[in-house]
């Protein structure tokens, strides 16, 4: 059993999840210590936590799509780790899903990142993972936070992909201009390197 394992069980075990243990719910994270890149998410859609497939939705494609990568490469745990704020499906709310709860990340990120010896990239996808991660550096407004990405490195502040976004890239055609290439690039970088 590696690190990552002994992790899940504990997540499993704690009593903070016991309701979505009740529901057979496992927590949705997946990585190895060889992982290039991480993809910091919110939560699990409902999809994804009945499948038991992380990003198993629209959203996962369009994010596919912006990476530069196919299925197979991105659920292999050999070159991506996909790591959620929270573990399980929050609920709905009125107008998406509910945000991921705010003491997951703090106390079982570190040690599942510290297990992730070699990610040369961190994607932050949507606002809840830039806000963590991003502390003081992070601009005002996601739109500026994303339109600065380079800056962020080796962090990329991504825009959510779902499909309640479509206005926002609409209203920013130098997302899919010049962010997503230059996305995919550092994707390809990374993945490649020694």
């Amino acid at each position: 059993m590696d690190e990552l394992d002994v992790i899940r069980q504990e997540i499993i075990d704690h009593p903070s999840n016991a309701w979505a243990s009740e529901q057979g719910w496992a927590p949705l994270f997946t990585g190895s210590a060889r992982a290039r890149v991480l993809v910091i998410g919110q939560a699990p859609g409902r999809v994804a936590q009945e499948t038991g497939l992380a990003w198993s939705d629209v959203s996962g494609r369009l994010l596919r799509s912006w990476l530069g990568v196919t299925d197979a490469t991105f659920y292999d745990p050999e070159q991506f780790a996909l790591l959620p704020m929270d573990f399980y499906f929050p609920g709905k709310g009125p107008s998406g899903d509910l945000p991921p709860r705010p003491e997951v990340a703090p106390l079982w990120h570190p040690r599942i990142i510290g297990a992730l010896s070699d990610v040369r990239l961190t994607v932050l996808v949507g606002a809840y993972s830039q806000r963590y991660y991003l502390h003081g550096q992070k601009r005002q407004s996601v739109t500026e936070t994303v339109r600065a990405a380079e800056t962020f490195l080796p962090f990329f502040p991504l825009v959510h992909p779902s499909p309640l976004a479509r206005g926002w890239r609409s209203r920013n055609p130098w997302f899919e201009e010049t962010t997503v290439p230059l996305l995919a690039q550092e994707v390809r970088q990374a993945l490649d390197a020694g």
